[in-house]
């Protein structure tokens, strides 16, 4: 397989090792571990700025693919033929070699379900590393640029002026938005709502 040079202990052992020998502790989950090894290869093969490129380009087809968000959610497709289908929607989309290869070991290991969550911890990574306040924004539906715009104000005039927004599609949220910002989480979910309001109904009976 033409990726197994390059990704030899991708495999959510206690190590991993990309291209050039580097090494990568396991700590933290499993996601942050993908997001390290792709960040450390890239930095290898001096293809930073295409693979961040390429890995935002991924996240907003999750979020606007509803056809690639089935394949890679199903629990019932095989590992060959998940990674075989994977592998035409990203030729189709025009993505380079070393993320088809990155997301081909991420099928192999059977991870194509946790690949949005890879997705914003790389870019995690990438802020970090850049110095950029991350804000991990939920919603029940993929917010439109508009909002996107909206939102990116209102975080500037909350005294946040270098921020990465991750989206991240959570339909059982039902409506409005769950903004997590390091330890602060703002919550304006209308599942949030339901439940303040059922809680309140008891409290009144």
């Amino acid at each position: 397989m033409s990726h197994g040079r390059h990704w030899c202990g991708l495999n959510d052992g206690t190590a991993i090792v990309a291209s050039g020998g580097t090494t990568i502790s396991s700590g933290g989950g499993f996601v942050d571990r993908y997001a390290a090894a792709l960040y450390a290869h890239a930095g290898d093969q001096n293809a930073l700025d295409a693979v961040v490129a390429e890995m935002e380009a991924l996240g907003r087809l999750i979020d606007q693919s509803a056809d690639f968000r089935r394949l890679i959610e199903s629990p019932l497709i095989d590992v060959n033929q998940a990674r075989t289908a994977a592998f035409a929607v990203l030729d189709a989309h025009g993505f380079g070699k070393q993320l088809r290869d990155f997301v081909g070991v991420v099928a192999t290991n059977r991870r194509l379900r946790a690949l949005k969550g890879i997705v914003n911890a790389f870019a995690a990574l990438v802020a970090e590393k850049r110095g950029v306040v991350t804000a991990y924004v939920a919603s029940a539906a993929p917010i439109s640029d508009l909002q996107r715009q909206q939102l990116n104000a209102r975080l500037i005039e909350a005294g946040y002026g270098n921020v990465k927004i991750l989206e991240e599609v959570e339909p059982d949220l039902l409506g409005g938005l769950v903004v997590r910002i390091g330890a602060r989480l703002y919550d304006t979910s209308l599942k949030s709502r339901l439940q303040r309001l059922q809680y309140a109904m008891k409290g009144a009976a």
